[in-house]
């Protein structure tokens, strides 16, 4: 299970004098201007696509990670048997080298391999690069699919299972800007597939489509 030290430490930031740096503090910047979250993930002009999507991607683990941190304590083997959102919906893990095929696993350990899997991709420095110039790999837009898609799922666990502890815990109002600002962007430039996101379709007309 997650440790509190681990989950709340944010995992990965950006260097000073960096381009991503300053794409990074250009994005928060237009959240705390109070822009609407639709105007906010539009591609800066003659910014590159590769960067922004890498600046959100690497932006969006550390938030989920920190959201999923606030309800860890009540994640457990024993609760969440499987990594499940609601009765209809239940995700298998599998990353081609521990476990070569879907496995089904507690809510907890699914989260934590997720969250060690994202890790060594965003500090990849092939696949992230830091150098500026330095050019993306092809493989780059399909693993922050894959990123972005698995993130997805913890949204739905937190969201259908431990949403009342949010409430509880006055971290509604957090947890639901951070969605609408994920969902902004992955619909906006198309990274995660319709089909993914289905298990929080309700939530989506309520909370980004009023």
């Amino acid at each position: 299970m997650f440790s509190k030290d681990k989950t709340f430490r944010p995992k990965k930031k950006f260097e000073p004098g960096t381009l991503r740096y300053q794409l990074h503090k250009k994005a928060k910047a237009s959240l705390h201007a109070g822009l609407d979250l639709k105007q906010t993930v539009d591609l800066p002009a003659e910014e590159d696509l590769n960067d922004w999507v890498a600046v959100h991607v690497v932006d969006f683990f550390n938030r989920i990670n920190l959201i999923y941190g606030t309800v860890c304590e009540f994640c457990t083997d024993e609760s969440c048997p499987v990594m499940s959102g609601g009765p209809k919906y239940e995700y298998m893990w599998a990353d081609g080298v521990q476990y070569k095929k879907p496995t089904a696993l507690p809510a907890p350990r699914y989260i934590e391999l997720l969250m060690e899997w994202i890790e060594k991709h965003i500090n990849d420095t092939d696949l992230f690069p830091v150098q500026v110039g330095h050019p993306f790999p092809k493989t780059f837009m399909p693993v922050c699919k894959k990123i972005l898609t698995r993130l997805y799922r913890v949204f739905v666990h937190v969201y259908i299972h431990h949403f009342d502890k949010l409430q509880v815990i006055g971290a509604e109002a957090h947890i639901n800007t951070c969605f609408k600002h994920y969902y902004f962007f992955v619909t906006r430039f198309k990274l995660v597939e319709d089909k993914e996101l289905e298990p929080l379709r309700d939530l989506v007309e309520t909370l980004c489509r009023r």
